[in-house]
């Protein structure tokens, strides 16, 4: 209806209007299961991923989960499987300092009668 964008998901809002953007260090990955066979040749890069599959296998992680798990000077190796699309990084949504940013799974209208979800899908 009415030229509402219909498979809208995880809207985020700023207290500020700078507009929300990646920061620079990230925290959050999470394997690639869409990836197919990639070689890798770093034997520490395949090592990690050993590691994540047994530890994580589809959850997403943080670095301190794998440091929980044993692993030690991994940081290489995770930027090296993040270039080769083996897994995804997530890195936090930040504005301006000192300000706050939201994710949300569904974004929504607020009407002086009702609330229409404007991004709910088949698929929920």
């Amino acid at each position: 209806g009415q030229g509402y964008p219909r498979r809208v998901r995880e809207a985020v809002v700023s207290t500020q209007s700078t507009g929300v953007h990646d920061d620079v260090d990230c925290s959050h990955y999470m394997k690639n299961f869409d990836i197919g066979h990639v070689p890798i040749r770093i034997n520490r890069a395949k090592g990690l991923l050993n590691s994540i599959n047994k530890n994580f296998g589809t959850l997403a992680f943080c670095k301190r989960w794998v440091e929980r798990a044993g692993e030690t000077k991994y940081l290489l190796a995770l930027k090296h499987l993040c270039d080769l699309g083996i897994v995804n990084d997530y890195p936090p949504l930040v504005d301006q300092k000192g300000c706050y940013t939201a994710q949300m799974e569904h974004t929504i209208v607020l009407r002086p009668t009702c609330k229409e979800v404007l991004s709910r899908g088949d698929d929920y």
